[in-house]
């Protein structure tokens, strides 16, 4: 296995909102990554504050999607923005020696963006691909492609990683 990695980032029941823009792009994605020998990550986020609504832990909504391909085990929850806050997530990069990730997900003005920020931070090579990201705020995502640029990510389109493969 490639020392790369496929991170589907909080693609989950209870985030509907403009994921089933992507959800065909995201399914490619995976499909990509399996045949191109990588490690495909699926983080879940659990809200844990006392009275939430959402991704409460263990209930339908905090689920992966019904309608995403799940092609691994390697399911792994956080209850912060940032996937790194996740040690079984950090253990497992450091067993595998992941050294270069391709985020996808939601929502790219928190989750992703902090893990592209943390990731790049700690020195990996971090890739978004940019029509596999949504947000609750559409016209937000123009503004955190430039944003993942400026902390040292590659971005690129499905098509452009499918060359990188």
């Amino acid at each position: 296995m490639q020392n790369k990695a496929l991170v589907v980032i909080d693609i989950q029941n209870d985030i509907t909102k403009n994921y089933k823009n992507i959800i065909e792009n995201l399914n490619n994605a995976i499909e990509w990554a399996q045949k191109n020998d990588m490690h495909i990550i699926y983080i879940r986020h659990e809200n844990t504050s006392p009275g939430t609504r959402t991704l409460k832990p263990n209930t339908f909504g905090s689920e992966l999607a019904t309608d995403l391909t799940i092609a691994s085990e390697n399911v792994f929850t956080k209850t912060k923005s940032n996937a790194l806050t996740s040690a079984e997530f950090q253990e497992y990069i450091e067993e595998n020696q992941i050294k270069e990730f391709f985020l996808t997900g939601a929502d790219a003005t928190i989750c992703v963006k902090s893990t592209c920020y943390n990731m790049t931070k700690a020195g990996y090579q971090v890739n978004v691909i940019s029509d596999c990201i949504t947000s609750w705020d559409p016209k937000k995502i123009d503004e955190m492609l430039v944003y993942y640029k400026n902390k040292g990510a590659e971005v690129m389109s499905i098509e452009e990683a499918y060359v990188i493969g």
